[in-house]
């Protein structure tokens, strides 16, 4: 398991993948979802444009700029707010977006997200932490800190579809099943949107090198062997509760 380094928040559980990948991680960011449906899904549900958002696990701060509107596509918001545990993360996310106006990160994590009470109009958390049952600290604390009718989503792999869902059951058989995870969300209050993506990598060197960084050795290499290409179907919840 990655260490945690120093200024890392107290409690901050490690990530290995854009920890100790930094760089391969963002191709990893570059190849999913490239057609946009998580964040067409998510404005249908609650349009951030004017708004407050909040980034909870923000990493290198990837998607920092679609919420402050340098993609068109995806709305402006008044304020965005970056949160991330790993300090020299949360320094390559302030470097990203020191042109942006409105934008900030802060370094925190999701059991103390570093805001005041009823902040934030809506919560983007993607594959960091709030992976079902043992996140309910952070579950507390977007109920502290998201304004009433504002909405958290947080996006997460289902592993009951598709073919990186049979990659995912292979590499992680401890986490816990597709009905234990559902079954948590719902008695929290929140919803679900199942959601076809994809990864689609420009080469076969990309597409194996994001392989690698997600997967032990082993199963990397079996995943590969039989599996060619530059992309695969992707199957995510886009997990969203109205508070």
């Amino acid at each position: 398991m990655a260490k945690l380094p120093p200024g890392a928040p107290r409690g901050t559980i490690p990530s290995p993948n854009i920890w100790e990948h930094t760089a391969a991680y963002e191709l990893e960011n570059r190849g999913v979802d490239r057609d946009g449906l998580i964040e067409r899904t998510m404005r249908g549900i609650h349009d951030w444009s004017g708004a407050t958002l909040l980034d909870l696990g923000c990493g290198a701060g990837f998607h920092l700029p679609r919420w402050a509107g340098a993609d068109p596509s995806g709305g402006r918001a008044a304020r965005v707010v970056g949160v991330e545990p790993h300090p020299a993360l949360a320094a390559l996310a302030r470097r990203r977006v020191r042109s942006l106006e409105g934008v900030r990160v802060e370094v925190g994590s999701a059991q103390q997200v570093p805001l005041p009470d009823a902040s934030v109009d809506v919560v983007h958390a993607r594959w960091a932490y709030f992976f079902g049952p043992g996140c309910e600290p952070g579950l507390a604390e977007l109920s502290r800190v998201v304004r009433r009718g504002g909405t958290a989503f947080v996006i997460d792999n289902d592993g009951s579809r598709s073919t990186f869902g049979a990659w995912f059951r292979r590499g992680y058989p401890q986490v816990d099943p597709p009905a234990v995870i559902e079954r948590f969300w719902a008695s929290h209050g929140w919803n679900r949107e199942s959601l076809d993506i994809a990864w689609e990598h420009d080469t076969r060197e990309d597409f194996e090198t994001v392989v690698r960084i997600e997967f032990d050795p082993r199963t990397a290499d079996a995943i590969l062997a039989e599996h060619p290409g530059t992309s695969v179907d992707y199957a995510v919840n886009l997990w969203w509760r109205r508070f």
